[in-house]
């Protein structure tokens, strides 16, 4: 694995915890040789962990949308900094350039981004490991909608499973390194494309 994508807040929270365990992941990410892709802003929790990532010699792509470049305060000091028309090419750039995903604190655009990917896995367009990171229960709220949506037919319990849940950034990363991959999406997802067809 030699990069993630970090969706995250462009706000740093309420709770200090949030900055803190920003800084943890790119800590471990740097310990285990990954770079970070994330969505290129200095501002919030993306300037929390793309600044942590560079100051331990890491290595961060950036990649943003020119609409966006003011309002989230472009970051010039990266290894690469990709500036793209709107918010679908920076999505697919994001997911090109990454081997997995994970999720820390944000708002509806990190919820949004997570979807997407978690979508696409689903549907088997990718074999990436997708994760959240669970900080100080964060998540705990989405993580009972999605057992919701499971006990009411809407979800299969073997694809919720596609999801790692983690508050701890090395374990979340040991993790995303036995994911299964190819095989173990296309066993989860081969019915699911199966009854699709018409």
């Amino acid at each position: 694995m030699k990069s993630i994508c970090v969706y995250c807040g462009s706000s740093l929270g309420t709770q200090t915890i949030y900055a803190d365990l920003a800084r943890q992941l790119a800590a471990a990410m740097v310990k285990d040789g990954i770079a970070l892709v994330y969505g290129g802003g200095n501002i919030g929790l993306m300037g929390v962990i793309a600044d942590e990532v560079m100051r331990l010699g890491g290595e961060v792509t950036g990649i943003i949308p020119l609409a966006l470049m003011s309002k989230e305060v472009g970051h010039h000091g990266l290894s690469k900094l990709h500036v793209v028309k709107d918010m679908h090419e920076r999505k697919a750039l994001m997911a090109e350039l990454s081997d997995g995903f994970i999720a820390m604190p944000g708002g509806i655009g990190t919820l949004e981004e997570l979807f997407e990917a978690y979508t696409w896995l689903q549907l088997g367009l990718h074999d990436k490991p997708i994760g959240l990171l669970n900080v100080d229960g964060f998540y705990d709220g989405l993580l009972g909608f999605l057992a919701h949506t499971v006990r009411q037919g809407f979800l299969k319990p073997e694809q919720a499973t596609l999801l790692i849940t983690e508050s701890e950034p090395q374990r979340l990363l040991e993790r995303f390194k036995s994911f299964a991959g190819a095989k173990r999406v296309q066993e989860l997802t081969q019915p699911m494309a199966q009854s699709l067809l018409p």
